[in-house]
């Protein structure tokens, strides 16, 4: 009797212990991340554990209560769902999927683990639920954040280009076309300026929000950057073509964008069209295309569509490939200057030179003044070159003033930019006071676009130069702004005849009507006058006729480099 009492005691504490270590485990079950469902296929034994209840709201006894898991996630997921849940039927051991909530749209993991024995027959089961909501959404943001633009919800400029290259890939398999559009806001800077730069925002979001109207199977948008966005439409119809579409952005524009202040902004949006195949055959090229083409159509006008043409194109990337290269020539100095001589039309005795600016790449091809000098103009490196100009031209003539006795003046051209530099007239003053110039020696060429501007700082300028001994010349004369109200204004010595003017003379009245009224005029003034781009023989001989002071062109004398112009000075010596 006391041997049986000592095995029940025994079992007792065997028990006890045992309990202990279930409720240690049911302890650290309940402790960790997610719900599990165990199951034992020798004994039949299912327990849920962790946060089961908390997920489901109910318990599991029986294997047939499995279906009430499948009511809780979305009709959609049912068949992944059910072959992971009963994973043992495929003889596979581990499996996961994703499922979202029928009704509150989390997202759990739902990954079955199965032990099978040696003769691999199922013996264990384990199925582990985790909420991922939270992973999920923060992929999604991500996600959304690698394609989209967080300001106005259309394509980022990189998925547009992959889902560009991606449409023109289709449509070389299938002859099909794609219109690749680009907006610009107009003056867009104004807006910005005028309201701030968060209304500014608005405006962008706002205008982003109307082309996303428009978005479909068969046309994609992106928002590129500031005030700029890009369309494609793929194989355009009827339905949807790029001067459909920009109408309808044309006619939405009549109408103000109310932003969130009250404010009300009205604006106009240009576009450029450029077409695959014709223009280009990949994305980047193509949207290269579209953006030439409105930012070289808005340089004239704005508020319409502008489509893509080829000579347009190889002009605008010739332009960038000079401006390219301006910039090593700058760096390198790679330019040289001639000298073309002008002649006073009653003796042809030299009266002075013009220093003429010329440019050989590195490929060894001039390139014309007329068109690097523009570039140089708008972005700005006038002013290098412009100032590079004045002092070697300056330095050139010190040389020739002390190698020859004659006397005859050098005439420089001078940019707009440079001009009305603060620091202008300083630096020429030093230059002069470097090489050791007698000042009324110099004469500064300006265009009539120096007038432009400011026109009483201009005339200031001008009679600052003058009292210090400066000779100022007015070139090109009645191409530009030219009004006579303003010539008697202006304290210049010179007055430069258009050759636009000179190459006409001979042969249409109206010019040689002109042309004498200018040289009459210039007498009473009191400047001299110069005849440009003087050719032929005639020509000089009428000139001469009608009394022009100074003779410069091809006839008398070519742009000449340093050592032929020494040549010409000791034959003047003689």
């Amino acid at each position: 009797m006391s041997e049986l009492l000592y095995q029940v005691d025994i079992l007792k504490a065997m028990n006890q212990k045992l309990s202990q270590k279930e409720k240690m485990y049911r302890t650290v079950m309940d402790t960790v991340d997610g719900a599990i469902l165990y199951y034992s296929f020798e004994t039949g034994e299912l327990a849920s554990l962790g946060c089961w209840k908390k997920y489901f709201g109910f318990e599991i006894q029986d294997l047939r209560e499995m279906q009430s898991i499948f009511e809780c996630f979305r009709d959609k997921y049912e068949l992944d769902l059910r072959d992971v849940l009963f994973l043992e039927n495929s003889g596979k051991e581990q499996k996961e999927v994703e499922c979202q909530r029928r009704n509150s749209g989390e997202w759990f993991s739902v990954c079955t683990s199965v032990i099978y024995d040696e003769m691999h027959r199922p013996s264990e089961k384990i199925i582990h639920i985790l909420d991922i909501t939270k992973r999920k959404n923060q992929n999604d943001e991500l996600t959304y954040f690698a394609y989209y633009d967080s300001m106005t919800g259309l394509y980022n400029r990189n998925h547009f280009i992959g889902c560009l290259s991606r449409l023109i890939e289709k449509a070389k398999a299938n002859n099909d076309i794609i219109s690749v559009l680009m907006l610009d806001i107009d003056d867009f800077h104004k807006i910005n300026d005028g309201l701030g730069i968060v209304q500014g925002d608005e405006v962008v979001q706002l205008f982003g929000g109307v082309i996303k109207q428009f978005c479909n199977d068969k046309v994609i948008a992106c928002h590129l950057n500031s005030d700029r966005y890009a369309v494609a439409i793929y194989q355009p119809d009827d339905k949807m073509h790029s001067e459909l579409f920009y109408q309808r952005i044309k006619e939405r524009n009549e109408k103000p964008y109310v932003l969130s202040d009250g404010h009300e902004v009205y604006m106009t949006v240009s576009m450029g069209s450029a077409d695959f195949p014709e223009a280009a055959d990949n994305a980047l090229e193509l949207l290269n295309c579209a953006e030439i083409t409105v930012l070289k159509g808005k340089a004239t006008t704005k508020n319409c569509i502008h489509y893509f043409d080829v000579p347009l194109y190889c002009d605008f990337k010739n332009n960038i490939e000079i401006e390219n290269k301006l910039k090593e020539a700058i760096f390198n100095r790679s330019f040289q200057l001639v000298y073309q001589p002008q002649y006073f039309a009653d003796t042809k005795k030299l009266r002075g030179v013009e220093a003429l600016i010329r440019w050989k790449d590195n490929e060894e091809r001039m390139i014309s003044p007329g068109v690097f000098i523009p570039i140089a103009e708008k972005n700005g490196s006038i002013l290098t070159i412009g100032n590079w100009v004045l002092e070697e031209s300056i330095r050139q003539f010190a040389s020739w003033q002390q190698r020859f006795s004659y006397d005859f003046v050098m005439s420089i051209n001078i940019s707009a930019k440079q001009y009305v530099q603060h620091d202008f007239v300083d630096v020429l003053m030093g230059l002069l006071e470097k090489y050791h110039v007698d000042p009324t020696k110099v004469e500064l060429e300006i265009t009539e676009s120096v007038l432009i501007d400011d026109f009483d700082l201009i005339i200031r300028k001008m009679n600052e130069l003058q009292e210090k001994g400066i000779r100022i010349s007015l070139d090109d004369f009645g191409t530009g702004f030219s009004s006579l109200s303003y010539l008697k204004r202006l304290p210049i010595n010179t007055l430069k005849i258009d050759k636009s003017f000179i190459d006409t003379v001979l042969t249409d009245s109206a010019t040689r009507i002109i042309t004498e009224s200018i040289i009459d005029m210039v007498k009473s003034l009191g400047f001299e006058s110069v005849a440009e781009g003087v050719e032929e023989e005639q020509q000089y001989r009428y000139l001469h006729a009608i009394g022009c002071d100074i003779i410069q062109g091809f006839l008398l004398g070519r742009p000449l480099s340093v050592e032929k112009l020494d040549e010409l000075l000791k034959e003047q010596n003689q």
